[in-house]
């Protein structure tokens, strides 16, 4: 077995890669850039090299740069992670050329497969149903446009190196195709170092579904079951889960079986994933082959007991898999949300800043029997950079059963504290109460369709809201006491708690009254109902867990004027809790509306200006494309939200702005 292996990756992977290392008591390299000399998986590692600036294409997937920091370490062998460098052919032969040994698979397989073009090829040749499109090489935006017309819109226009939903484009018309094949075009360069493009018929109303291949190298290989991967926000997946609630055990079995043949067609060996499309008649269709290991591995692994990233190391050092496919069962339910450094509310673009608060869930086992994991890279204090992908933790839950890994994940999702930056936790947290998706009547398109506005907030239902009001009619009660027990106050005055509460929350009102004791408290509402509250919470704290008749509900705390600003379920609520006269008054009181800035384009999001698309004195459409910004390796098209005329443009293209500067000002 390796005594030292390197990682040459960063953030959440690497740190996920050194556990499984350091349980086989295995010493771990990490590489870090300018913008990582303070990353967890630098803290980690027993041993860091620096690799150059901040930027990824001149330090992380800079070959040379990784090559000189093995010979540095005297590394036996690298594990590359996801993307970067983990599909590269190039890499994995350099690597082989200076005996360090690389865990993935072969280098050839990692041509045939990790090319998207010519895995379509070999899968065509090899009698696998897919998705009709073109397989050569697009030159330029005309031709896509002529491609994509044969083909038939709609069209999905993808990176052939791409993966994590850079490079790729859904066009729906001419004008899209031609769009977005520079855009993917683009993107594939500044994230792969290859810009090399191809146009697929895109499949409506499909779920994604993707099978988990391990091979080793003495020709063994089998399939850990399936994940449902189908809640995607612009291409890329943002909630996963294994098993697929959609498949039946014949079409398992099929789609395993077929993974597997097509990874013996290659000489695969190590961890590999085998992606379908699959519409609503369990047709399923080949999409790709990712040779590396996935973002959603942990789901297969909580499902299965298996340490992938374990069997890769192993793997590589020539061990034989210690287990058969008849060995691998299914066991309960898993669930995964990402969580991403991106402001749901600003149309999920990405968020840079200081992580204020991070405190994630327990790991471990939770209150309901299941399982909680978090695999993360970052730590409270640290920083989100603009320069990489804007994911920072994958959040894991387990249980017998799906509706149990799912209530598992609400409560989890509840606990976890994160502030600084603008993060998506409010959206994962509505989509795992949204009927649909506790239905398991998912599709790729489901984000699309259920918020085809963007994520304004989650609307809780009048169950929920009762307990919530419940719940913090208890808390201000506990806060009011606390407050009568002021020392310095005014003699020959006491102030009396009352019994009586108003709580107004999401334009619902309850008039409570509380009968409380040493254990808790009874909240009795105005229709005869009544809910017990218990709590260890007092004031100050940002998370309060309580048991509200005997289910657990848990909510992130923090203090407005008569009242709480309650986040829980995905929903941001301002609670007041005010005494029956007080609320009689709250009612006479002026809305304060925001200011109208309805003339400027703003910046939504920390970024870099790419180009600005119009001048000043001109007259722009709705929908007409005004600037390009990039974040985190994806460029955004800001688009003009109804005619008018350019008055001012305040930005130019090469300049970094923050949240809100203004771009342009419309007369």
């Amino acid at each position: 077995m390796f005594k030292k292996i390197l990682i040459a990756n960063r953030g959440e992977i690497a740190c996920r890669v050194i556990k499984s290392a350091r349980k086989m008591g295995i010493a771990t390299v990490a590489v870090y850039s300018d913008a990582a000399r303070n990353a967890l998986h630098v803290k980690m590692a027993d041993e860091a090299v620096h690799i150059g600036p901040a930027p990824a294409n001149q330090s992380y997937i800079v070959i040379d740069r990784i090559m000189e920091a093995v010979r540095q370490t005297g590394a036996e062998a690298v594990h590359p992670g996801y993307g970067f460098l983990s599909e590269n052919r190039k890499f994995a032969a350099a690597l082989e050329a200076e005996g360090v040994v690389f865990i993935g698979p072969p280098s050839g397989a990692i041509e045939a497969m990790g090319d998207k073009i010519t895995s379509k090829k070999i899968a065509q040749e090899a009698g696998v149903s897919t998705v009709p499109g073109y397989m050569g090489i697009i030159e330029d935006a005309e031709e896509a446009v002529k491609i994509s017309q044969q083909v038939g819109y709609p069209v999905m226009i993808k990176a052939s190196a791409g993966g994590g939903g850079k490079g790729m484009r859904i066009a729906w018309n001419d004008a899209e195709a031609r769009e977005g094949f520079q855009s993917s075009k683009n993107e594939a360069a500044a994230s792969f170092g290859d810009d090399r493009i191809f146009i697929e018929k895109f499949v409506t109303q499909p779920r994604h579904i993707e099978i988990q291949v391990l091979a080793d190298t003495l020709g063994n290989t089998v399939y850990l079951h399936e994940r449902e991967c189908s809640i995607q926000r612009r291409n890329q997946k943002v909630i996963e889960e294994a098993p697929s609630p959609f498949l039946d055990a014949e079409t398992r079995r099929a789609m395993g079986e077929q993974a597997c043949a097509l990874a013996r067609a290659v000489g695969y060996a190590s961890a590999g994933t085998v992606e379908f499309i699959v519409d609503g008649a369990r047709n399923f269709y080949f999409l790709e082959m990712n040779t590396r290991l996935q973002v959603e591995h942990p789901v297969t692994e909580l499902i299965t007991g298996i340490d992938i990233v374990e069997q890769m190391i192993r793997v590589a050092a020539g061990k034989p898999l210690p287990f058969k496919q008849s060995d691998l069962k299914i066991n309960g339910w898993a669930m995964e949300s990402r969580l991403y450094a991106e402001d749901p509310y600003r149309g999920f673009l990405p968020s840079i800043g200081r992580l204020t608060r991070y405190r994630p869930p327990v790991e471990g086992e939770t209150i309901g029997g299941g399982i909680v994991r978090n695999d993360t890279g970052v730590y409270e204090g640290g920083e989100i950079s603009m320069y990489y992908d804007p994911m920072i933790a994958k959040l894991c839950t387990w249980a017998p059963t799906r509706d149990a890994a799912i209530e598992e994940m609400r409560l989890a999702l509840d606990t976890f504290e994160v502030e600084g930056i603008g993060h998506n936790l409010p959206f994962v947290g509505a989509v795992m109460d949204h009927p649909r998706f506790v239905s398991g009547d998912i599709s790729t398109a489901f984000i699309a369709e259920e918020y085809p506005d963007g994520f304004l907030g989650a609307t809780l239902v009048p169950v929920l809201t009762r307990r919530i009001a419940a719940a913090t009619a208890a808390m201000n009660r506990v806060a009011e006491i606390r407050r009568t027990r002021i020392s310095g106050t005014l003699g020959n005055h006491e102030r009396l708690v009352g019994d009586d509460w108003v709580v107004t929350l999401q334009g619902s009102e309850y008039t409570t009254r509380i009968d409380a004791d040493r254990e808790g408290s009874t909240v009795g509402f105005a229709d005869g109902g009544a809910l017990r509250v218990t709590s260890d919470w007092v004031p100050g704290q940002p998370l309060a867990r309580l048991m509200v008749d005997g289910v657990p509900l848990v909510l992130k705390v923090g203090k407005i004027p008569s009242g709480f600003r309650i986040r829980a379920r995905g929903a941001d609520l301002k609670v007041h809790v005010r005494t029956p006269r007080q609320a009689e008054l709250a009612k006479l009181m002026p809305e304060k509306l925001p200011p109208d800035t309805s003339r400027f384009l703003l910046c939504p999001m920390p970024g870099l200006i790419v180009n600005i698309a119009v001048n000043e004195g001109q007259e722009v459409q709705e929908g007409q494309a005004l600037a390009t910004v990039e974040a985190m390796k994806m460029e955004n098209i800001l688009r003009a939200e109804r005619k008018g005329v350019v008055k001012k443009i305040s930005a130019k293209a090469g300049s970094s702005l923050k949240v809100d500067d203004i771009i342009m000002e419309f007369e």
